[in-house]
């Protein structure tokens, strides 16, 4: 078979399953946002070890270390670009925004919005792509850089960062009660702009990781409140 199967890629196909089930549960109306942000969290955490693993085998074939970065974007994608736009549409759905727009259906009076905010959840899904592929068409350039310098930056936000800032917006829309389903599109428009912006990003040393960690987890714990005990 063609492919890498050992476990340096193990963690970043289970991102990749974890990001596909969000998309389906939140799309097809079996669950909500809150599902997939679950999701979205767990394929976070996933990929914030699946590089760190990915280096502790010392004898990968350059065919190999290609592969993972490839795979890595393109799980990335899926799960921090695609699936965010799916939570985004299906809270829609669930706060009432998003009606019936079949053919023989009556346009609402804010169709228009629809149309805009739908229309926002795609941007931010292109943006996303065309950072990821910015990334990988630089990786050799932003090594040198780092051998130079002796510190590793980011170029625009990493897209990663999806898996913090909206399971944060939807714990807030609960716990505030406020709508927040408008906002969060906004906001998903802001992050395209600084996905593809032309500035430095530091890469987290280990404290900061750890902090990322810690705020994951109590988002973590808060979204599973809301699913299972609320």
């Amino acid at each position: 078979m063609i492919g890498v199967y050992d476990y340096t890629v193990i963690l970043t196909y289970l991102s990749t399953i974890s990001g596909v089930v969000g998309i389906i549960v939140t799309m097809t109306g079996i669950g909500h946002p809150y599902c997939g942000t679950l999701f979205l969290m767990i394929s976070g955490l996933l990929d914030g070890f699946d590089g760190k693993v990915a280096r502790t085998k010392k004898d990968r074939t350059e065919m190999e270390k290609e592969f993972g970065i490839q795979i890595d974007s393109l799980s990335d994608l899926i799960c921090f670009g695609v699936l965010p736009a799916s939570i985004g549409i299906a809270q829609l759905r669930v706060s009432g925004i998003l009606t019936d727009l079949g053919r023989k259906a009556e346009r609402p009076d804010h169709y228009s919005m629809i149309l805009l905010l739908i229309t926002i959840a795609a941007a931010y899904v292109l943006a996303a792509l065309i950072r990821l592929a910015y990334f990988n068409a630089t990786s050799d350039e932003r090594a040198e850089e780092a051998q130079i310098k002796g510190k590793s930056y980011f170029t625009g936000l990493p897209v990663t960062t999806a898996a913090l800032i909206f399971p944060l917006v939807l714990v807030l829309h609960w716990f505030l009660e406020a709508d927040l389903t408008i906002f969060y599109f906004w906001l998903m428009l802001i992050i395209s702009l600084l996905f593809v912006g032309n500035f430095k990003v530091p890469k987290p040393n280990k404290k900061q990781f750890m902090i990322i960690l810690v705020i994951g987890f109590v988002e973590l714990l808060a979204t599973l409140y809301i699913l299972f005990i609320a």
